[in-house]
């Protein structure tokens, strides 16, 4: 499973979310987290979207976010 995370690099929450979802990692729960930072992303319409938002947690780009500010611990094991 891969996870991304829309982030941004000086923002607090962002660093959270991902220290929280890597926390859930385990051999019998294997994962990757693409991080992408939307300042950095080159992107004006992702950054538009998500510039209030970030950090926003997707486990498919196709589907609705899964959770943002902070990680919805019980939505990610359901996925794991």
């Amino acid at each position: 499973m891969q996870f991304t995370l829309y982030s941004r690099d000086y923002c607090h929450l962002c660093h959270d979310m991902l220290d929280a979802l890597l926390r859930l990692r385990t051999p019998e729960r294997p994962f990757t987290v693409n991080v992408i930072d939307i300042d950095q992303a080159g992107d004006p319409e992702l950054l538009a979207k998500y510039d209030e938002l970030v950090p926003v947690l997707f486990a498919d780009l196709s589907q609705p976010e899964l959770c943002h500010y902070f990680l919805d611990e019980a939505r990610v094991l359901q996925l794991l």
